[in-house]
């Protein structure tokens, strides 16, 4: 009897004692979130251009609550929210909404690894959106703002023995202020998505000493055989020394050191090229010395290729890839899930469509007004794919946008509006600059939020001198940057051409295909034309391949297809939403795109 009473006092109170998480909503979902384990969420590192050999990740069960702005810490919670998927997702096991007159709370505890002592911690948030104000043991460690970008404290002042209670407090006003959102709105429909609020990307710790290693960027030089090493360091002075080591599997193919502070350039001779046709990596080490000890070492990776424009026998601007022209041709990649919205529901997921855009016979992506965690571009790096990188658009409403286009205004942004466009865009920047695959870099899209277009895309020249600049994707166009970028809907044909530029057409196509039982909903599902079934799309889809080979010679030099996948009402995707349905005849549309591709090459 008095088993039976244990037994049963133990089912009614589990639920109480371990989380009960399950997806909520009843909305379309993809095959990887059906076995999710809540002690093992995305569990690989999530840094590997900048890689230690010891951290851990905190995500999983926390804590939330959802209060009126202003509001002090709660003193109870609503409930469990599984990190790091937004409050709005399903994945989060909430799905609810935030808007601006509300504030969402987060609390969890944790423990520092007993063999960190004497070690200084960085907490490390991938991506919060939009303002985080991060506290522990009740003690502000430090408050960040922008959407899309990684973040860290050193929190080891904050720190007491035992168990350390861990505090966010996020707000975010989506399209109701001047902050980069890219397609959330606060009401979704048509090419305008849901919301996503608070923490998107993993939350990690890692174990530094005083003295540390806080950045890496490499900028290859295959005309000189060289390789510059920029390293940023914290706590360093001038008689601290960072040395570099290149290797090639285990061979070390070559070697450098500096002063703390200053670029490490290395020759690297018989040089193997990055492409996407060969993605090779070197492996990079980098050693932070003083006096002789080692007291910080990363693991990193980078490659040898270059960026560039140059006429060819006929005159025309094209890019190239190592100095030979290269037709870029991929798709509007949204990145995009229906169960995690911005957050891929595991890695695999996360990898899945970027090898299926390889496997379509793609070579490029063009990023769109969204910025991805840090492994989404280590795969671009290592399946081989190069990447147009948008920056989310902010301020304004995309649709007054499209009025000021077609009059030929731009937007005139507040003070505070432009200040933070310029700190969020210089920090997608640095985040990403350290990622070969990143070809291109797109500050604005179709007059979404466009300001100061010649001022912009000057700054964003100057700042990476290794990449080349579309200054306004399908927008208000000015005589600078690199790229002269129109849109055409839905067959590609040639509506401007610029001498001085290379000109490309930087979104086409469209083609819709509802398929029943993969939709985020029923009815007013959208795209530029719809189609019946698979053979019917594939057929529109080869014969606009046809057009867009017909106008290379006439000058167009890379072009983007819209899109990867669906994405909520729009049904235009070479996938379904939920990723379990190629849309077209694969065989058929690789076989056009790798002659696309190969269009330019000799």
């Amino acid at each position: 009897m008095r088993i039976k009473l244990l037994s049963l006092l133990f089912i009614l109170f589990t639920p109480w004692v371990f989380p009960q998480w399950k997806p909520a909503g009843d909305k379309i979902k993809t095959g990887w979130s059906e076995n999710l384990d809540v002690d093992n969420i995305l569990p690989e590192y999530p840094r590997l251009i900048m890689e230690r050999d010891q951290w851990q990740n905190l995500n999983g069960i926390w804590e939330y609550a959802i209060l009126p702005y202003g509001q002090p810490e709660p003193e109870r919670f609503d409930g469990e929210i599984l990190v790091p998927f937004a409050v709005e997702s399903a994945l989060s096991g909430v799905q609810k909404r935030l808007d601006k007159e509300n504030e969402l709370w987060y609390k969890r505890t944790f423990t520092i690894p007993s063999k960190w002592k004497n070690k200084n911690i960085l907490l490390h948030f991938g991506a919060v959106d939009w303002k985080a104000e991060v506290y522990v043991n009740n003690k502000l460690a430090g408050t960040h703002t922008g959407g899309y970008t990684p973040f860290s404290f050193d929190i080891t002042p904050f720190l007491t023995s035992g168990k350390q209670e861990l505090v966010v407090k996020v707000w975010d006003p989506t399209d109701e202020s001047y902050i980069p959102r890219g397609k959330q709105v606060k009401n979704p429909e048509g090419i305008f998505y849901t919301p996503v609020s608070g923490i998107w990307q993993t939350v990690w710790m890692e174990p530094v000493n005083k003295k540390y290693i806080s950045s890496i960027n490499t900028i290859a030089d295959i005309d000189q055989n060289q390789l510059r090493v920029e390293i940023n360091t914290e706590n360093t002075s001038s008689s601290d020394i960072i040395s570099v080591e290149i290797k090639e599997g285990n061979q070390v193919i070559a070697t450098g050191k500096e002063t703390a502070g200053q670029p490490v350039v290395l020759s690297i001779p018989d040089a193997k090229y990055w492409s996407p046709e060969s993605p090779f990596l070197y492996d990079v080490v980098v050693k932070l010395n003083d006096r002789g000890k080692v007291v910080d070492q990363i693991a990193s990776y980078t490659a040898m290729r270059k960026i560039s424009v140059r006429r060819d026998e006929n005159d025309i601007l094209r890019l190239q890839l190592n100095n030979e022209d290269y037709f870029h041709f991929g798709p509007l990649d949204q990145g995009w899930w229906p169960d995690g919205l911005y957050t891929a529901p595991t890695d695999e997921a996360l990898l899945y469509d970027i090898r299926k855009t390889k496997d379509f016979g793609f070579n490029m992506i063009r990023k769109h007004v969204k910025v991805e965690p840090a492994r989404w571009y280590m795969h671009c790096d290592r399946v081989g794919i190069l990447v147009w990188q948008d920056m989310p658009n902010g301020d304004g409403s995309p649709h007054w946008d499209n009025f000021r286009y077609f009059r030929g205004e731009e937007l005139v942004r507040t003070e505070e509006s432009e200040a933070n466009y310029r700190k969020e865009w210089k920090e997608v920047m640095d985040y990403l600059k350290p990622y070969p695959c990143i070809a291109v870099w797109v500050p604005f899209n179709e007059a979404w939020g466009q300001f100061k277009t010649p001022e912009i895309t000057d700054w964003t020249k100057a700042y990476d001198p290794s990449r080349l600049v579309n200054p306004s994707s399908g927008g208000n166009h000015y005589y600078t940057g690199d790229i002269l970028d129109f849109h055409e809907y839905p067959a590609p044909r040639m509506r401007m051409y610029d001498y001085d530029r290379v000109t490309v057409l930087g979104e086409f196509g469209g083609i819709g295909l509802p398929l029943q039982g993969h939709l985020w909903q029923e009815d007013k599902n959208w795209g530029y034309v719809q189609f019946k079934n698979s053979k019917e799309v594939t057929d529109e889809y080869v014969k606009y391949g046809e057009e867009l080979l017909s106008l290379v010679n006439r000058g167009i030099s890379a072009a983007v297809y819209t899109q990867t996948t669906d994405v909520e009402g729009e049904i235009n995707g070479l996938m379904t939403y939920d990723r379990k349905v190629i849309k077209m005849e694969e065989p058929r549309i690789r076989e056009i795109n790798r002659r696309i591709c190969n269009s330019l090459k000799k």
